[in-house]
């Protein structure tokens, strides 16, 4: 069935995409790809592409190298991929650093972004983004994933969260292309140690929304203003979003990006998980075609 959000098609027809073991071992190789011509090269040093999609990139000015050890007055280089070079500064987010960035799921870029507060009194927000391939050419597939200490490093049964991390980032490694935005916004915006409060309440009998209001929090704290910076700051105007929550849809389409797809991002969760989602489908809108 195909679902619609804001009067465009979101969902692929019988759109259901469950991870399991098989896609967490996924191990991917980059094979190599062709330049982007949309992309800005003014600070190529040399035009070197190898086999695996990369050129020789000057990254240091003359006034920073001199700065730097390097006896043979030789040029400093980083090798980056061809593609993502370019990244636009200005606006509520500013970027404060790139890398290239293996991982088991292939060799992505990562970039550092900050928010840049208007008045004194905002707090300043920080996410990363780890893109891959060419996301320029047609709509990338995007996840956007609120930090999960809990579940993303501790392999919590509690909720969905690694599962879902591991399937987005198996999913653009297959797909030789994609941005995966990651925001600290642990428990759902509430912070580390209140999410542990609440999982105490919880383990009373209250459900998620539930913990999170007897603490003094709305049940879901984000608003995903950020990722849409990020994605503007990335030169993104349209997305195939891996997504659950329609609410993520809006916050985009409300940012000027628009979400040309919504995928699910369905796992096979724990039993352990079992009210949890089955509260983030009745009380928080979240669509699921299984449950």
């Amino acid at each position: 069935m195909i679902q619609k959000y804001g009067g465009a098609d979101r969902d692929r027809t019988g759109g259901l995409l469950v991870a399991n073991e098989a896609l967490s071992q996924l191990s991917y190789s980059p094979t190599g790809m062709e330049t982007a011509g949309s992309t800005n090269f003014s600070s190529v040093a040399a035009d070197r592409p190898n086999p695996a999609g990369y050129l020789a990139i000057d990254i240091l000015s003359a006034g920073s190298r001199s700065s730097r050890s390097n006896p043979d007055d030789s040029p400093v280089v980083s090798i980056h991929r061809v593609y993502n070079i370019a990244v636009t500064t200005s606006g509520p987010v500013r970027q404060v650093a790139s890398a290239d960035f293996p991982t088991r799921w292939g060799v992505f870029r990562i970039y550092g972004f900050e928010t840049t507060p208007s008045n004194g009194t905002t707090e300043k927000e920080e996410a990363v983004a780890l893109v891959m391939g060419d996301v320029q050419s047609s709509p990338p597939l995007v996840r956007i994933h609120s930090q999960c200490l809990t579940g993303d490093v501790f392999g919590s049964l509690r909720c969905d969260c690694r599962q879902q991390l591991e399937m987005a980032l198996s999913m653009i490694a297959q797909q030789g292309a994609g941005i995966l935005l990651y925001e600290q916004k642990e428990g759902r915006g509430i912070g580390l140690m209140a999410k542990l409060q609440a999982y105490e309440l919880q383990d009373l009998g209250l459900d998620t929304v539930e913990a999170n209001e007897r603490l003094g929090f709305k049940a879901d704290h984000r608003d995903f203003t950020l990722p849409g910076a990020m994605l503007k700051a990335l030169d993104i105007r349209k997305v195939r979003l891996l997504s659950n929550n329609p609410d993520k849809v809006a916050a985009l389409e409300q940012a000027g990006i628009e979400v040309v797809e919504r995928i699910p991002c369905e796992v096979d969760a724990s039993p352990h998980a079992e009210d949890y989602l089955k509260t983030k489908k009745e009380k928080l809108g979240h669509l699921f075609s299984s449950r």
